[in-house]
């Protein structure tokens, strides 16, 4: 699978309007703060950008981040902005000719920013451990739409883990499918080149995160996926695919369900660019100034990560009231274009 996806993210595409579905693309509206970091890179880069979301948590000045599967380098000098020049941004790919790309600029971006905070790394995603990079010192790692072209997702998520420092997050887009992925559409090359073949079944990915260390994934952000080459239609049949974006925290405290131990927080309004409320997740929209119930894990994604100084908190792990009302199961995706059903999630 490593040939087939260098060869066409380093050869077959050319620019982003070569793809022939929506998987890759992110079609979502560019929020106005986005929009100077974007005009200040170069133009090959952004050309040359296959990626399937944005990939910008807040809050990262002075972070450590890592960017897989970073091709061209967009994400890595929009995040480079980010951070300023007290962070680092590191990207790793496999695609020479996409590093090429991004390598080729870097004094361009150093003399636009003011300063040269970025390194490319050429290396497999699944064989992080092979690439010099110290153990626990990232406090983020972002992936725009290239987990699920990894033959090796286990192996990801544990270099993930093992990269994190304790309180980091990984926060990434990709592909998901509402059932498992036949051979047939596994196997097909342009269907994996375009996100879908690699995509997991979305509960075999929450399974592979508890099997990794991340106990309670929270998703972000959903859309259906549209193909838009009628030639692929017919391979697909009947699945149905999402690009999503989650957040997975690095916390050994985590329960695996949400439990009420009568707690809350106050958003204090602080995080920059988000003035009226702190979007943690699809579900947790906590608005500033007031008190907001949460479960145990909530109180710990934000008590025990880089969020802290930004949020009062009320109550401990003292008492416990069972499980936090409105858990549940089910496809978490919002399903609008497609016949399948869906229950939220918690």
């Amino acid at each position: 699978m490593h040939d087939i996806v260098q060869d066409y993210y380093g050869r077959q595409l050319q620019h982003s309007g070569d793809l022939k579905t929506s998987a890759c693309c992110d079609i979502s509206q560019v929020p106005e703060w986005l929009k100077p970091l974007l005009s200040r890179i170069h133009p090959e880069v952004l050309s040359r950008y296959y990626g399937c979301g944005l990939v910008c948590p807040p809050l990262l000045t002075g972070c450590r981040v890592l960017d897989l599967g970073c091709g061209s380098g967009r994400d890595v000098y929009a995040l480079a902005q980010l951070v300023g020049p007290t962070g680092e941004v590191v990207g790793v790919d496999m695609t020479d000719e996409q590093l090429a790309v991004a390598e080729r600029h870097r004094a361009f971006h150093a003399e636009a920013f003011g300063y040269d905070n970025v390194r490319f790394v050429q290396g497999y995603i699944e064989r992080l451990d092979e690439l010099g990079l110290e153990p626990g010192s990232f406090d983020v790692i972002v992936s725009n739409c290239v987990v699920n072209l990894s033959p090796d997702k286990d192996a990801v998520l544990s270099g993930v883990q093992r990269l994190l420092k304790p309180g980091g997050e990984f926060f990434f887009s990709d592909v998901y499918a509402d059932r498992r992925v036949p051979a047939a559409v596994r196997n097909d090359p342009v269907l994996y080149g375009e996100c879908l073949g690699g995509a997991l079944y979305w509960n075999d990915f929450l399974r592979l995160s508890h099997r990794q260390g991340f106990i309670d994934p929270r998703l972000v952000t959903d859309r259906p996926l549209a193909i838009t080459d009628p030639a692929l239609q017919p391979r697909v049949g009947n699945l149905h695919f999402y690009s999503a974006t989650y957040r997975l925290f690095k916390l050994d405290t985590l329960e695996t369900a949400c439990e009420d131990h009568g707690q809350a927080v106050v958003y204090r309004g602080s995080i920059p660019d988000c003035p009226e409320r702190f979007v943690l997740d699809k579900h947790h929209s906590i608005e500033t100034g007031r008190v907001f119930p949460v479960c145990g894990n909530t109180w710990r994604m934000l008590h025990d990560t880089r969020f802290a100084s930004h949020f009062d908190f009320i109550g401990d792990f003292s008492r416990h009231f069972g499980l936090f009302a409105g858990c549940g199961g089910g496809l978490p995706f919002d399903t609008a274009g497609t016949d399948a059903g869906v229950t939220p999630c918690c």
